[in-house]
């Protein structure tokens, strides 16, 4: 994989609204995602916030699975959850491009029982959901709900064993190293959902620092028919990334219910949830580091 070359094709990419609603967001961040040597340490944070990357809401709590540079699993160390963020470290042993993921699956929707819509209980699963509706329901409505967030750490020169793709939700082809990135070059992704092009996503780019700025810098951009983005990069710094589809309603209260990678109030003072059947949600998010050439 020529990580460094440019796309052959150009990528169509068409900038939308931001959206209106002001959204808690999922992410992580290192302490370091380039690092010399062979014996390294890295600290990560990981929290739900509005203001990237600044702690003012929940931890992230789920335990990442890692991925080593030779595709065996690793695992986290000193994991902690506090009230507003959680922490963890990841010993750096092997050369190479370590991937550190968080997973969520599930189900979302509703049914009527007895004259009355209810929403299937947070947490449903697959395995789960014969269970979560009750004998006599009717007008059963379900999605499946499946966020990524990945991180990616490099020790040393970057490698591409850890991006294999499981062919499951929308999941991330570089073209561009995510280790690899500087402010006068364009960063050139693929993303996939569920193991195909993922033409028309949604991809929304955040420079962190957001509670010290008056504007946002948000770009929103679209895959192109093969899945394909590239994103130019302002100042040096850190970088959310998500790429998204699904979670909208066609009409009623609330409608455009946020993405997996995002959380927001509900619509209205009770509650109340958008009309119409639920769509699949699929997220992507990361966190990348660009550096000034």
């Amino acid at each position: 994989m020529d990580f460094r070359k440019p796309l052959l094709a150009a990528a169509a990419i068409a900038a939308i609204a931001a959206p209106a609603a002001i959204a808690h967001r999922m992410w992580m961040l290192p302490s370091s995602t380039t690092v010399s040597g062979t014996d390294n340490w890295v600290t990560v944070d990981a929290a739900v916030s509005n203001d990237l990357f600044f702690f003012d809401h929940q931890p992230l709590r789920a335990v990442p699975l890692v991925t080593q540079p030779d595709g065996s699993e690793g695992k986290v160390e000193n994991h902690n959850v506090g009230k507003f963020r959680a922490t963890f470290d990841l010993h750096l042993t092997q050369q190479g491009t370590y991937k550190v993921a968080v997973v969520n699956e599930g189900v979302f929707g509703s049914y009527v029982l007895n004259g009355e819509r209810k929403m299937l209980p947070r947490g449903t699963t697959a395995a789960t959901l014969a269970a979560a509706i009750p004998a006599g329901a009717t007008d059963v409505q379900t999605a499946e709900n499946l966020s990524r967030n990945e991180i990616f750490i490099t020790q040393g020169a970057p490698t591409s064993t850890v991006f294999k793709t499981s062919g499951r939700g929308i999941e991330l082809v570089p073209i561009t190293h995510p280790n690899d990135l500087v402010t006068n070059e364009p960063a050139n992704f693929q993303f996939l959902k569920n193991g195909k092009p993922g033409a028309g996503l949604t991809v929304t780019v955040i420079p962190g620092g957001i509670r010290y700025r008056d504007n946002l810098k948000e770009q929103v951009l679209k895959t192109d028919a093969e899945g394909k983005v590239s994103i130019k990069w302002g100042t040096p710094g850190m970088y959310w990334v998500m790429a998204n589809e699904g979670g909208e309603r066609p009409e009623g209260p609330g409608a455009g219910a946020a993405p997996a990678g995002q959380q927001t109030t509900p619509a209205g003072p009770g509650g109340e949830r958008p009309a119409g059947p639920p769509r699949a949600r699929v997220s992507y998010v990361t966190t990348l580091e660009v550096l000034a050439p």
